[in-house]
């Protein structure tokens, strides 16, 4: 395995960006303490134009992991926060670290089946919840142990009037919910008062600051054991990446959530470790992220590309100015040429296609923001970083530049392994290396391709068809706005192409129009057979499109077509 740190295309990075860097060796809630040291009085958060300084956002962590080990947390004890983006969002989940807890992000979307399987799994003891949500909570709280549960409303931390009117907003729409008083039961705002003097918590690099669900790359959702190393280590790599970026001189545009992987590191943990303002969106809507961009000027807008795809596409766009943005890094999905070029001559700025995964706090590649980059590439690996493509057979023989294979990386991000599952930790940590599941190339100069998921690599009459690259033909139709292939059973080929797609507004499209488009674009044999037009395609809240959500309705219409076919 080390003959392959030897590749001398694996030390190639963008100038001005050190190939190797020094890590602190600090918990990440340690960030929060330098940025208030050094910039105490400049805006951490502004919260539907509601700022919160930075010394003050310290001091309700502080409080916070106060309360919490007065409410017995203990050093590696497990915390669970079930909340949108929001400031409450931020000091839980620096607290909890500050407390010596482990974090435990939980998707505010989750069913109490869900709810249900990762609290156990994690063991946590506490539970941060929004108010709304809370009915979920308590039907699992019939199976699931827990000591206390600390609730909060959106409405907390709302500016005047918007306190006083969410309230009654939301019992109209029938989100408001009374959380009972009772043991065990805390309101959060009176849990960021009082003391703010923790008890101090010895913490190694190498200690849990993070669980982090995930289904990983085969079976039910684990969570990946996540370090206070592996996690400054991102996003000091991610820092580092940013040719240009000041400390304390920059707004970030916080629509990822937080409770992801990715919205953790490059937005929420990144900000911080720059001083930066963060504008906190509880959810992506794209009238509402203009209006904010126009309104409050940030500068990085760390994204999706459905979300660019929604702001270039977005019919009052000419009334907003967006052209504060001066990078982005796109992940979670392949990044369209087309959206990448329309999004950069509006905004002048630069933006760039990453890539990572829940297992590595998650990136591990990005190409340059003014370096040379390559379109449809995820570009280069991070500081530190080594990358390289395997065999998808066995996943330990290494292949040449232009040669498809298993994505593996190694580097100081990469997780410790899968919560209480060795077995399946062994089967995706291999002598120091992470095989991440998806399909890949490098070229010659060590930029690398992601071609698909394995999982989702379609087999028609033996050929081997890769949803992205027909996704890309897509993208580049006129009239698509958004476009997934999946592959659905074909009883000559085994397999055969199945298009979904949604067009612009006020477009129209045929499936012949769609399928010719692809014809003289493609292999006849990668040609989708089949279009399906939809208003929209379901996502998960970063914004990735699910293809086994349309695989699974597309077979459930085939099933039940079946007795009328008989």
């Amino acid at each position: 395995m080390e003959e392959f740190s030897r590749r001398p295309w694996l030390s190639v990075y963008p100038a001005g960006v050190r190939p190797s860097l020094e890590y602190p060796q600090i918990p990440v809630d340690q960030l929060v303490d330098n940025a208030a040291r050094e910039f105490p009085d400049r805006d951490a958060t502004v919260f539907f134009n509601k700022g919160i300084p930075y010394h003050e956002l310290l001091r309700q962590i502080q409080c916070f992991a106060t309360s919490l080990q007065r409410l017995g947390v203990q050093k590696g004890d497990r915390v669970a926060v079930i909340l949108p983006n929001c400031p409450q969002c931020v000091i839980a989940y620096y607290g909890i670290m500050k407390a010596g807890g482990v974090v435990v992000m939980v998707n505010p979307m989750y069913v109490e089946r869900e709810l249900e399987y990762q609290l156990k799994d994690a063991g946590a003891r506490i539970v941060v919840v929004l108010d709304h949500l809370y009915p979920r909570l308590r039907k699992v709280r019939q199976t699931v142990k827990f000591d206390h549960v600390i609730w909060t409303g959106m409405h907390d931390y709302l500016p005047f009037p918007l306190n006083l009117l969410y309230p009654v907003k939301a019992r109209r729409e029938k989100h408001q919910v009374g959380v009972p008083a009772g043991p065990g039961i805390h309101h959060f705002t009176s849990l960021v008062k009082g003391s703010d003097r923790p008890q101090p918590v010895p913490v190694a690099p190498d200690d849990i600051a993070l669980l982090q669900y995930t289904g990983g790359t085969t079976g039910v959702s684990k969570g990946a054991v996540l370090s206070h190393k592996n996690m400054m280590a991102n996003v000091m790599q991610t820092v580092e990446w940013l040719v240009g970026s000041r400390r304390g001189g920059e707004k970030v545009l916080a629509a990822l959530p937080f409770f992801h992987v990715y919205g953790m590191t490059c937005a929420l943990n990144f900000s911080v470790a720059l001083a930066a303002t963060m504008v906190v969106h509880p959810r992506f809507v794209v009238g509402d992220i203009l209006k904010s961009i126009n309104r409050t000027k940030p500068t990085l807008f760390p994204g999706a590309p459905t979300m660019y795809v929604a702001v270039i596409n977005h019919p009052d766009l000419k009334r907003y100015n967006i052209r504060s943005i001066t990078a982005c890094i796109s992940g979670s999905a392949a990044l369209p040429v087309e959206v990448q070029e329309r999004f950069e001559a509006l905004t002048g700025g630069r933006l760039v296609e990453g890539y990572g995964l829940t297992e590595a706090a998650p990136v591990t590649h990005c190409n340059p923001i003014y370096g040379r980059r390559k379109s449809g590439s995820i570009g280069l690996p991070f500081p530190d970083t080594d990358a390289w493509v395997v065999d998808l057979e066995t996943g330990s023989r290494f292949l040449e530049p232009g040669e498809v294979g298993e994505l593996a990386v190694r580097g100081p991000q990469v997780m410790r392994g899968y919560w209480n599952r060795p077995d399946e930790t062994q089967a995706v940590l291999k002598d120091g290396w992470l095989l991440t599941g998806d399909v890949a190339r490098v070229d010659e100069e060590g930029y690398f391709y992601i071609v698909d998921r394995k999982k989702d690599m379609i087999i028609a009459g033996g050929f081997n068809i890769y949803p992205r690259e027909v996704e890309e033909i897509l993208y580049e139709h006129p009239q698509v706005l958004e476009a997934a292939v999946i592959g659905v059973p074909d009883p000559y080929r085994g397999e055969t192409v199945k298009a979904f797609v949604v067009l612009k507004p006020g477009e129209t499209a045929t499936a012949e129009d769609i399928i010719a488009f692809c014809q003289e674009k493609l292999a006849r044999f990668k040609v989708p057979k089949m279009v399906e037009f939809r208003a929209e395609l379901p996502k998960t809240m970063v914004g990735k499109v699910l293809r086994r959500i349309l695989a699974e309705e597309d077979a459930a219409r085939r099933a039940a077509e079946l007795p009328r076919q008989a």
